[in-house]
């Protein structure tokens, strides 16, 4: 599997700072204080903790497509080229390659959250003109990335070790070219005017968290901008 020229994005390899997690020290038995008084706050302990991670993935959106960012014009990242647009996508082997080199916490997480058959815009960014290409699908859920392991990767990162690896990836495969480019200049006249009147695209993250190289969509916001594929594009000014 190529790893060279599939690296996602400028976003992709900015690391955010990944929070501390806070463990308190463990205390021994007071005086007096049998094992049964233990055990019993033990359980009380995990009862309120599964109470409050159900709680928290009750209230976790669940998202079924996706917008993904990959450059199409050559950048080299420590004397690699990092260009992978969507025609390079359609070369490789069954049209399908692993979407690695994400370094960002957050668009990691998103990436964890992926489910096979769920489809996502293939995105050009950090080029003249970004904007959306075409269709993939999901066609295997997150696993490690193997790009953090190795050292002559761009992003190499030598904090993650194969027992606990920090960085997932998912495998893509082409599904098709939009029927015109949706160029992010259009995208930014649509958000603009939903804002005032409450549309679809009025918090879309594209806008919103715009360093993200993997974003979630709404199906509302999957929709909309795929039915601009049908319009005639209007006369904006390119970004």
């Amino acid at each position: 599997m190529p790893s060279q020229g599939k690296k996602r994005g400028r976003a992709a390899s900015r690391a955010a700072k990944e929070p501390a997690l806070k463990v308190a020290k463990s205390e021994g038995p007071k005086q007096g204080e049998g094992p049964r008084s233990s055990t019993v706050k033990m359980e009380a302990g995990k009862s309120s903790k599964a109470a409050a991670g159900a709680r928290q993935n009750a209230s976790k959106p669940v998202y079924t497509h996706w917008l993904m960012k990959s450059e199409p014009e050559s950048r080299l990242e420590k004397g690699v080229d990092v260009k992978f647009g969507i025609e390079d996508l359609k070369a490789q082997p069954n049209q399908t390659t692993c979407w690695d080199g994400v370094r960002n916490y957050q668009a990691r997480n998103f990436l964890r959250d992926m489910k096979v058959g769920q489809e996502a815009f293939f995105y050009h960014s950090n080029c003249k003109e970004p904007g959306i290409a075409g269709i993939i699908k999901i066609v295997k859920e997150a696993y490690p990335d193997h790009t953090q392991f190795e050292k002559k990767d761009p992003h190499y990162d030598p904090s993650s070790t194969k027992e606990n690896p920090k960085w997932s990836m998912v495998d893509v495969q082409f599904v098709r070219m939009t029927k015109r480019f949706i160029p992010l200049a259009e995208l930014k006249v649509h958000h603009q005017a939903h804002k005032t009147s409450g549309g679809p695209l009025k918090e879309m993250m594209l806008f919103t968290r715009q360093r993200l190289s993997v974003q979630p969509l709404t199906d509302e916001e999957f929709d909309l901008v795929l039915s601009l594929e049908e319009e005639k594009p209007p006369e904006v000014t390119t970004l």
